[in-house]
């Protein structure tokens, strides 16, 4: 499948796969990637242990090789213990936070600066709540581009270590992961550097599309009936969502097999998703004044915002927020339960799993895959 191009989510604008893209320049929404080739066999599957052993499903040339730093192929581990106690039938803790820099980061940003180091892109910058800017550093060294960072003056210490610990040039910023875009944004205009901003490039999804793959191979070749997804800039859950239509329609799953139930996982601090959707609106208005100690949530205007939306309805999913005491208390139960280090995304995820389940919204019947996105070491000075 090394044919493809890019559509916009929002209108009628194509573009070619073969030469850099940002947003579309018709209406500002985020372009994605579309596969001109059939979807191939399950054959295609290669025996590397990285996410890019599905090279064939991936924005790939057939004489490339990625940059890549052995991501993906995270562990999925079931939990019974946390099953009876929230009340479901089955439950996997699928861990993050064992790829390269710690994070799930790591997937999107090894399939964009793919790209753009195919493109001989001079540089790259990005704005970062944390972990993107750690894999962006990382992924920039593999591939000797210089890398510019900025990110709130409020980011973990454990993480801005880890940004200047791959050579990159970091800018702290007085505000949030928004303030910090404007700043990219206006590097990126002034020097030439590609801005990998999340969604205003199309191939981090790409990447992180990886999660439902694996998912579904991991369970052998079916899928939970849901997803529980901690959600700041979305592109996990936009990528799942993305991917787990294109292996329906490719047949790596059956035709008739019922999709996850796509499950948006906030603090309340940050709910941009959650309002809009309880509202019923079709995109999110930008959050005021963020606050939470999950850094990766504190996105307060998600350019994706539609496209979560969308999967959520199209899956029959559902958001829900808990706030900062339910996250923390949540964190500690999840390492301590399953042994695996939680960042407070995975905590935020986890806490919202047993609000919807004792509200009944998930039913006692349910196999639920619950993520944890990131290391709890990240978050510890």
């Amino acid at each position: 499948m090394s044919d493809w191009h890019l559509q916009c989510s929002a209108c009628d604008h194509t573009a070619d796969g073969d030469r850099l893209a940002a947003v579309c320049p018709r209406c500002g929404q985020p372009l994605l990637v579309h596969y001109d080739s059939p979807w191939p066999s399950l054959d295609a599957i290669v025996p590397r242990w990285d996410l890019w052993r599905y090279r064939a499903v991936l924005p790939l040339r057939d004489d490339e090789e990625p940059v890549s730093l052995g991501e993906g192929v995270t562990p999925l581990l079931e939990s019974p213990t946390l099953a009876r106690e929230i009340g479901v039938a089955r439950l996997w803790i699928k861990d993050e936070g064992r790829n390269p820099t710690a994070s799930f980061k790591a997937r999107g940003m090894s399939a964009a600066v793919t790209r753009a180091a195919a493109l001989r892109v001079s540089g790259l910058v990005v704005p970062t709540a944390g972990n993107a800017g750690a894999a962006l550093a990382a992924y920039g060294a593999a591939a000797g581009l210089p890398v510019r960072v900025f990110a709130p003056a409020s980011t973990p210490e454990p993480i801005l270590a880890m940004i200047r610990a791959f050579g990159a040039t970091l800018d702290l910023v007085t505000g949030h992961i928004g303030d910090a875009g404007k700043l990219a944004r206006a590097f990126s205009a002034q020097h030439g550097y590609f801005d990998v901003s999340t969604l205003r490039e199309p191939y981090r999804i790409e990447g992180k599309k990886t999660m439902g793959l694996e998912l579904a191979e991991q369970l052998g070749w079916r899928l939970p009936t849901h997803v529980v997804y901690p959600t700041g800039g979305g592109t996990g859950l936009i990528g799942m969502w993305k991917v787990f239509g294109e292996m329906q329609a490719g047949g790596w799953l059956r035709p008739d097999a019922p999709l996850p139930h796509m499950i948006s996982a906030q603090a309340t601090g940050c709910a941009p998703i959650v309002r809009a959707f309880e509202e019923g609106a079709t995109s999110a208005v930008p959050w005021s004044n963020p606050q939470t100690h999950a850094s990766g949530l504190r996105v307060p205007g998600p350019l994706g915002d539609r496209l979560i939306l969308r999967a959520l309805r199209e899956s029959r999913g559902d958001a829900a927020a808990v706030d900062e005491d339910v996250i923390s208390e949540s964190t500690q139960r999840l390492a301590r339960t399953t042994g695996v280090d939680a960042a407070p995304e995975g905590g935020c995820a986890l806490g919202v799993l047993e609000q919807l389940a004792r509200a009944g919204k998930i039913p006692h019947e349910a196999e639920v895959v619950l993520f944890n996105t990131g290391s709890g070491a990240s978050y510890r000075a």
